[in-house]
């Protein structure tokens, strides 16, 4: 008769998108970054190889879905499925793909005839690869988690920015950037004691990342203001939400996301904007070129950090946000 007393093992990998996150998930965890090896061929093909077995382990590998110098969005997705891939065919006993940032994660639905639903092209990769569940950060939407079959553990940045937003002490109105976010936002609004706001706005049918700002729902004159939203990408709707508000004649402005994609545009026009502060999380990688004297930046390394110490402990995930994560 064999018998054998298995020890589950842990390790932790990251992609080459958000490194510094990586790492700074790695030290809460007093775990180590075992070494990857990701490399390029001249034609632009991505490479990995492991540096050390990890055969019946827990993998965990850390992926932003976002652009650096040099790699687009695309080349950080494709990595992070060939990085499961390797960890499948090496024999790890159980792989969680952790994705502070969805790529794709807007397309969720098809708004208009004959598009494509790459949301769930990219949770049906994610599968095929071989990952076991998934790990992400303040969602697009909800249903994202029904896309991937399999566990899904959606955490949010909430705990992280209420936390600083609470400085700006009680006379604070929280503003939804639009009708799709009123939940959301009321969820902030109820934890940080606040009255809610919300912009009315209108997309403009045909035109992507084109919005136009209406009017403003709700009593701000006098108040200070906070918009929250999941993320700014070319902060045009955000920026304009500001305008809106000061119009309306609130006494100051502040932008509250967790996801900085900050695409063309976006850094000159919150550079400019009437915002007293930008508050976001460091889901994504922010290079010199995205920073400025407005930005602060706030670490979601502890809540990641936690959310996998329960996954690798088989503990409730839900338990570190009390529940608010699944509203």
């Amino acid at each position: 008769m064999i018998e054998a007393l298995t020890k589950k093992k842990l390790h932790l990998f990251s992609g080459r998108h958000n490194e510094e996150l990586s790492h700074e998930v790695a030290e809460c965890l007093n775990a180590e970054i075992t070494e990857a090896h990701s490399s390029q061929f001249a034609n632009g093909e991505t490479h990995v190889r492991f540096s050390e077995s990890i055969r019946g382990s827990d993998v965990f590998i850390i992926q932003s879905h976002g652009s650096i110098e040099g790699r687009s969005l695309n080349d950080a997705v494709m990595e992070h499925l060939i990085m499961v891939d390797a960890a499948r065919r090496a024999s790890a006993k159980r792989i969680t793909a952790v994705l502070p940032f969805y790529g794709y994660a807007r397309q969720d639905r098809k708004s208009e005839g004959r598009e494509p639903i790459t949301a769930r092209l990219v949770a049906d990769l994610f599968k095929a690869a071989g990952a076991s569940r998934l790990v992400s950060v303040d969602l697009h939407s909800g249903q994202i988690q029904g896309f991937f079959n399999g566990p899904v553990d959606h955490l949010t940045a909430m705990p992280v920015l209420v936390r600083h937003l609470e400085q700006y002490g009680e006379d604070l109105v929280v503003v939804s950037p639009d009708a799709g976010r009123v939940k959301v936002a009321e969820r902030y609004a109820q934890k940080l004691s606040a009255d809610l706001a919300i912009v009315h706005k209108r997309r403009l049918k045909g035109k992507q990342n084109q919005v136009e700002a209406k009017d403003i729902v709700g009593e701000v004159e006098g108040r200070h203001c906070v918009i929250i939203d999941d993320m700014i990408d070319t902060a045009g709707t955000i920026c304009t939400g500001a305008e809106l508000l000061m119009e309306r004649g609130a006494a100051s402005v502040v932008a509250a996301a967790t996801h900085a994609v900050f695409s063309g545009p976006a850094i000159d026009r919150l550079k400019n904007s009437v915002f007293d502060k930008v508050i976001v999380t460091n889901t994504l990688p922010l290079p010199p070129e995205k920073q400025f004297d407005k930005l602060e930046v706030l670490s979601v390394a502890p809540l990641i950090a936690d959310a996998i110490r329960a996954v690798f402990e088989d503990a409730s995930v839900s338990k570190i946000f009390d529940g608010q994560n699944q509203q």
